[in-house]
């Protein structure tokens, strides 16, 4: 078993509360566990973490009963000779995974073996996955399903201020600014916590504007909702820019002392007049014109994206537009001001940072750099021309699966009902030479693997996340696992010993750290100046956080100056003598001295609104759009095995207009069928005023035959390679 330190295991056996961070969102909410009987805990209130003051929504709550051996998996699960899977030992389990792995290798090569991750896993598994793959394994081809959350986000950023990061500013700015543009996200239902800080927004004077074409519970608060058709967005960012520029609003001394390309970005926006941009998205001038006078009115303001504009064929440029929009008004890299994105998954921030996503290598470095290879080799002891190079995005890997890739290790991760083109990409796993799952529950993918690994979660082991802030935490493990439990880093460490590395995959948490800390020292998300006595000892640390100067992890060159306003060390921090290095006390703020390009400023981009991927016509002729709703979290392997939740969300529906069930005389909870060229989707209707007439809305929770992703589009941004996952044509159909 791991050891988590003396202060958990002595805080297990005396029932006092452990403080840790819930297992959802990137909000990683602090709560405080209670080992009781029966092998599980007890959550209860943590006051003293600033991000949820001690809030927690149904989700958090009611965690620990997934803990349940009712819930979860407790033994290992072998596919028997009639196609079963059943119970087996884990040696016999491991055995039969490390055997597959080395003769599909033996016979088709290093690439025929694919690695597919979680957002969920914590830096030191997300550390520990990219270095097996590269390392073990030789191959190329792994990524993980953040990809499909805001890699669009991080694309654009990266475009624009040469490092991305979620929000370059902490929540708790967010009351402080004189108004939010928050661009298809509805935190009041996937990250409730969070609505007290638009809440305190408006309570101070600030203006909230919603971007969305449903009238969700958050944008039922705002001050403004602007409803578009989907997959416009992006002509309605560039549709503000347009009118900043023929208002004279534009911040013309910040243009011209911190950015650059301006002209090129200006000229692409005046060819979307208001008129022209009401004709496409349907926002009204007059709404348009209300939303960038109250933009421009405070000293400060913020765009926040999510999922809506992001998860879309042309995500990257329809995030880029909403960041020049930042731009060309002074709104980023100032104080109370920004464009910032609101990650989903608990650790899709960190997730991505250390090695799991295709093209990239720990301390967010790019596989492609020859200095970054060299660096992070030397770390793990090996020559820098054996690492692969970069390998396929997440639905193209899902893509190539039973061809080009023949066998598959999935940690974390339920495809079958998260990909998009879902019955596609089920059809391709059943179509591989070997699967195997490692998973807390066993989940729709997990149902079609040759072998099964269970293995521990939150409450039950030690490790690190990083929240929507850029704020790296420490989960702590309160209780022992279930026998015939096992940490992801244990299977990762007896994998690789089977297939002939011996060294080099530690299984205690902190020892995978300490090397993390090392790899990333000098690249953007450097963490080489954070331990874990001082995660113990503060409410997380900021990234970048580089390592005192004489430290053995002290970044090398290259590393991006933190450019904040420096604070002094947290006051828990350990005392240093007069000669000892002061810790760097972590960049809650960036870029508000520089930006992290070569020359420090930031990059305009032009960009020009093209249709979605999938128009509406004849055949096809109504939108559809996905997201989720506040019981529930993402494939909902876990949350589904939760009573409470699942009788407050006990089922998908399809969301639509009055006026469009009257035109196909459905009425409330009649069962309706939604076809896309990719497939069809039956579930109950649910019809309300608070959605457009021409689209339609569907949750994508569930399995069976109202799974949502059966329908959604694959087109792929060509940048991010994020699926268009928020807009595809439909017709709706009532089932007699």
């Amino acid at each position: 078993m791991q050891n988590t330190g003396t202060d958990t295991t002595a805080a297990a056996r005396s029932a006092t509360p452990v403080p840790t961070h819930c297992p959802y969102c990137a909000l990683q909410c602090g709560m405080n566990l209670t080992p009781v009987r029966g092998g599980t805990v007890e959550v209860s209130e943590r006051a003293d973490f600033p991000v949820n003051r001690g809030a927690l929504c149904g989700k958090g709550r009611t965690a620990p009963e997934v803990l349940a051996p009712g819930a979860r998996l407790t033994s290992p699960l072998v596919r028997s000779g009639d196609g079963a899977l059943v119970p087996a030992g884990w040696d016999e389990a491991l055995d039969r995974i490390a055997g597959n792995l080395e003769r599909t290798r033996a016979r088709y090569g290093a690439d025929a073996l694919g690695v597919f991750g979680g957002g969920g896993l914590t830096n030191e598994k997300a550390y520990a996955l990219g270095k097996f793959a590269r390392v073990v394994l030789g191959t190329s081809q792994i990524d993980y399903n953040g990809r499909f959350c805001m890699s669009s986000a991080a694309a654009a950023g990266t475009r624009a201020f040469g490092l991305d990061r979620g929000l370059p500013f902490p929540l708790e700015d967010i009351p402080r600014t004189g108004c939010v543009i928050l661009v298809g996200s509805n935190p009041a239902e996937t990250m409730p916590p969070s609505l007290r800080y638009f809440t305190e927004l408006r309570e101070n004077g600030g203006t909230l504007i919603v971007v969305d074409p449903r009238r969700t519970k958050t944008a039922e608060q705002a001050d403004l909702h602007l409803a578009p058709r989907p997959g416009t967005d992006l002509a309605l960012a560039l549709g503000m820019l347009h009118l900043v520029v023929a208002e004279d609003r534009v911040d013309e001394a910040y243009v011209e002392e911190r950015t650059s390309g301006w002209e090129e970005a200006r000229a692409a926006a005046m060819a979307h007049w208001p008129e022209y941009v009401e004709r496409i998205t349907g926002v009204p001038v007059p709404e348009l014109r209300e939303a960038v006078r109250l933009f421009c009115a405070p000293e400060a303001a913020m765009v926040l994206t999510a999922r809506g504009p992001e998860q879309q064929a042309k995500g990257t440029d329809t995030v880029g537009a909403w960041i020049n929009l930042c731009l060309a008004t002074g709104r980023a890299g100032r104080p109370r001001s920004g464009y910032g994105c609101l990650t989903g998954q608990g650790n899709g921030q960190g997730g991505r940072e250390h090695g799991q996503k295709a093209d990239q290598l720990p301390g967010y470095r790019k596989l492609t750099d020859p200095a970054a290879r060299r660096h992070v080799a030397e770390v793990w002891g090996v020559d820098p021309d054996t690492l692969p190079g970069p390998g396929r995005s997440a639905y193209e890997l899902l893509d190539a699966l039973g061809t080009d890739v023949r066998s598959l290790l999935v940690m974390g991760s339920n495809p079958v009902v998260s990909a998009p083109r879902a019955a596609h990409v089920e059809g391709r796993l059943r179509s591989l030479d070997f699967l195997a799952v490692c998973d807390v529950v066993l989940s729709e993918t997990a149902e079609l693997a040759d072998v099964v690994l269970p293995v521990t979660q939150w409450a039950e082991e030690t490790g690190t996340t990083t929240s929507l802030e850029g704020r790296v935490l420490l989960r702590r493990r309160a209780i022992t696992p279930p026998e015939g439990v096992r940490g992801d880093l244990e299977v990762l460490h007896a994998l690789a010993g089977r297939l002939g590395v011996e060294k080099g995959f530690p299984v205690e948490p902190e020892e995978v750290f300490e090397e993390l800390r090392r790899a990333s020292a000098g690249g953007p998300a450097d963490y080489s100046g954070i331990d874990y006595r001082r995660l113990t000892e503060e409410n997380g640390v900021f990234w970048p956080c580089p390592a005192p100067a004489h430290d053995a992890t002290r970044p090398g060159p290259g590393l991006l100056a933190p450019a904040h306003h420096a604070t002094p060390p947290h006051p828990g921090s350990p005392a240093t003598a007069d000669d000892a290095p002061v810790p760097h006390p972590g960049t809650p703020r960036l870029f508000l001295d520089r930006f992290a390009t070569d020359d420090g400023r930031a990059r305009f981009v032009p960009v020009t609104h093209r249709p979605s991927a999938e128009e509406p016509d004849e055949e096809y002729p109504v939108l559809l759009t996905t997201g989720r709703v506040v019981a529930q979290y993402q494939s909902g392997a876990q949350t589904r095995r939760v009573a409470e939740l699942n009788a407050a969300a006990p089922g998908p529906f399809v969301e639509l207009h009055p006026r469009l069930a009257a035109r196909l005389g459905a009425a409330e909870g009649d069962p309706l069928a939604v076809v896309s060229r990719r497939g069809r989707a039956v579930a109950p209707a649910r019809i309300t005023t608070g959605i457009r007439p021409d689209t339609v809305f569907m949750p994508f929770h569930w399995p069976g035959e109202g799974r949502a992703n059966t329908l959604t589009n694959p087109a792929l941004d060509p940048t991010s390679r994020m699926p268009e996952f928020k807009v595809c044509a439909v017709r709706v159909e009532p089932v007699r």
